[in-house]
Order: C-alpha cells, then structure tokens, then sequence
C-alpha cells in the first residue's frame, strides 16, 4: 500500500475532533488494508503496545536528517521549527520544496515505512547515529511534503491524529463484525477489547476479527496483559452492596503494579502500563524463580519498598524512580529494596484461570507461593459480612502505613482492563482543597 494512501487518512483523522467521525474514517480505510501491520501506523507506531522497543530518535536527530534530506542547513531548519512548533511542518515545507530530488526516488509504500523504522531500535555500536539518521533520511528522499510531515511526527511518538484505542477498537468493529444495531455493536465491543486486554496487540485483533478467529486468542506468559482495574467504593457498605456478602478484605498496598510471568524458566515483568521492567527488577526475578511454584504462571502483583535498616515500609514515591532506571541497578537494588505481595494468578501450567471464581485463584497462589517476610508475601486479607471486623481490618492497614483496604467479590472472574465492581478500593476521605 502506498504510504500516501494512509496519510490521507491521517489529514481526515486530524480535520475532525468528532469520535465517531474518526471511527467511520478508519473502518472505511481497514477496507484497504492488506497488512495487519498498518494498524501500528494509525496509532503512530511499529510496534505492538506491549513491545518495550523504543526508535531512539530525539528532535536533535529528526532536524539533523530533515537538513540531509531537504538540502538546508540544519540551522535553516531550526529556524523552521521555531515558527511551526512541528518538527512535522516543518518536514513538510521544507522537504516539499527540497533543492534536488533524489536520483532514488521512488513511490514510498507503508511496508516501506514499517520496515525502515523498525530498524532503528535494533542499530547499536560505532556509527549508530549516523544509520539511524540516513534510514530517515531515504524515507525522506521518496517523500512528498505530506508524508514527510508524518514521517517526522511518528519518529518522534506525536501523530497528533487523536486515534486513540477505543476509537481504532470501535473501527475494527465497524469495519469486521458490520453491527446492524446498537445491542450488536456493544456486544462487538466487548468482544474486541475482551481480546485485546489479553493480547495488546491491534494488528493481531483485526486481522482475528475479520477472519472470525478472535477464540484462538488467548493468555501467553512472557507477553503483558491488562490487568483488572477497580473502582472506589464510598464506604464499607457501598463495598458490601457492590461486591456482595460474604466478601475477601486485603490490604491496599501503597506500592506499583507488576504483572510477573515465568515461562521457560524465564521470568518477565511488566507494570500495567504494559512496559516491560524485567532489567529494572533483577532482585525481583530471583525471588520469584526461587518462591513461586511452577512451569508457567502470570501473576497479578504490588511491589512495595522498605527501609533495609528499619524494615518500615516506605510510600511509592520512594521506589518510583526504580521504574524508569536503565543504568546502575544495582545501586538501587541495594538501596531501594521491595517486597512483592501477590494478590491473584491469572494463567499457571499452561491453563488459563480468568474464568475461575476469585476464591479458587486465591486458594492456587496460597499453594504454589513460598511465602518469606521482606521477599514475597500474599495479600493480608480476611473474608467477612461483618462491618465491624472490616472496620478493624481497615484500621490496622492504616496504621501499618497502607493506603486502605480492597473488597473482593469470591466468586468473580478476572477480568483484564476492566472496572465493573468485582472488586472495590476501600480508601479513608480524604480532604481536598483547591489552592492557588
């Protein structure tokens, strides 16, 4: 396909702000898709969104090529770039108007585009800079003015097109399912983001959803997940209302969110953002390798950091910075430690627990979990009707320095990226103000 083809789409998507004009404009596109892989470009990537992989391109390199490409000097396009405030435009106006076309011109295709820029990540050593930047540059040299603006502004992670998941979810339904009515479409929906919370994968959920085969989908350890989000509740009995009687009560650790998964003895770990965090925790993995049971799992995780002298556990703040470390982890290994509390499994030895009521899964990780205190715990929890006994619950977690309590329904299934009350935050008021 001609990458032409799909920056018309884009100038549509960015003319319009209206949702459901965007969904309309992609499904009427996906009846020209041949190549799953386009998917990644209508988001302003490459990858899929659980693929940790970066192009590595700052605004410094992106004018370097526009300069090789356009034939200015790189100042030229500096001062370009100050009035447009678009690396984008600026790529537009001046390689539309480049000196001297490429002897190597020739029409640029998407597949093209994919292939170029997914070299970028896989490019180190002596002399990296400078290959990254010409394989800009050849996109460049058979670009005309209008894909050499999304070119710049994919490089740089800001299509500004406002495609968002839900839109490109709500197309895929459109364009593969042709709902006749509102009840079909709904049920299409969810459907589709049913799948994609457990695959994070558009191209593989379109090309699914049209060949019908959306069931072949299913959990893989080593790949993220969505995990099952959870709505707050006013109070204990809005909690009991919502979730039922009788209910599982855990602390609400003060702490981040880790999808840990364990297949061929290897051990990935990924935040519920989807990123994967396995170099950053290498203290993480060892202790799951050594206390966690089993050929293959993925389990639903808090990490929370302690002081190593005084044993008190410590706020998120204190261990956020662990998240985003790439180099000298074991300085923080050292300085920052975190115990990992486990509070669900969704997927152990090869079978799939997102079915399975809360209490069984609860039941499994208390079996295959080798619990040791300042390594790795299960949630504290308690299972009652009686307000009472929560209320006590509650007040013991906040005096440990937690944030509040969680309320589980038993019989509940897992049910990745959603929020629909199988279980609730329990959290103190807290009081607000608006300052200046």
């Amino acid at each position: 396909m001609k990458y032409l083809e799909v920056c018309e789409v884009y100038e549509k998507l960015e003319s319009t702000l209206k949702g459901l004009k965007k969904t309309s404009i992609i499904a009427d596109f996906l009846k020209e898709v041949n190549n799953p892989e386009i998917i990644y470009l209508l988001q302003g990537r490459v990858f899929p969104d659980y693929d940790e992989r970066e192009l590595g391109m700052s605004q410094k390199l992106v004018i370097k090529a526009i300069a090789k490409a356009s034939g200015n000097k790189e100042e030229d396009v500096v001062k370009s770039f100050r009035k447009t405030g678009d690396l984008g435009k600026t790529a537009e106006e001046l390689i539309g108007k480049k000196k001297q076309a490429s002897l190597t011109s020739v029409s640029l295709t998407t597949e093209k585009v994919i292939k170029n820029l997914q070299k970028l990540p896989e490019m180190e050593g002596k002399g990296t800079i400078g290959k990254k930047i010409d394989l800009i540059v050849e996109l460049f040299h058979s670009s005309k003015g209008k894909e050499a603006k999304y070119i710049a502004r994919t490089v740089l992670g800001d299509l500004k097109v406002g495609t968002g998941s839900g839109i490109l979810r709500d197309a895929i339904v459109e364009h593969c399912l042709k709902p006749k009515d509102i009840k079909e479409k709904k049920e299409g929906i969810e459907i589709v983001q049913d799948a994609y919370n457990k695959s994070a994968d558009w191209a593989e959920i379109f090309d699914k959803t049209c060949r019908g085969k959306l069931n072949e989908i299913s959990l893989k350890p080593g790949k993220p997940v969505k995990v099952m989000l959870f709505p707050k509740a006013e109070n204990i009995d809005d909690a009991f209302k919502i979730v039922g009687k009788p209910a599982a009560f855990e602390y609400k650790y003060d702490g981040f969110r880790m999808m840990i998964s364990k297949i061929n003895d290897k051990i990935s770990i990924f935040t519920r953002r989807l990123d994967n965090v396995t170099k950053q925790f290498p203290d993480v993995a060892e202790i799951v390798k050594k206390h966690v049971k089993g050929k293959s799992f993925m389990i639903d995780c808090e990490a929370i950091g302690y002081d190593k002298k005084t044993k008190i556990y410590q706020q998120f703040q204190a261990i956020s910075q662990r998240i985003k470390r790439k180099y000298h982890i074991e300085e923080l290994v050292e300085k920052l430690p975190i115990e990992i509390v486990v509070f669900d499994i969704v997927y152990y030895d090869g079978e799939s627990y997102l079915s399975k009521p809360f209490k069984e899964r609860r039941k499994l990780i208390k079996e295959i979990v080798k619990q040791e205190k300042y390594k790795i715990t299960l949630a504290d929890q308690i299972i009652t009707d009686d307000k009472k006994k929560v209320e006590k619950f509650m007040d013991k977690a906040l005096k440990e320095g937690q944030e509040g309590l969680m309320a589980k329904n038993l019989e509940a299934p897992y049910k990745p990226g959603s929020r629909i009350g199988y279980a609730v935050k329990l959290k103190p008021e807290a009081n607000d103000f608006d300052l200046v």
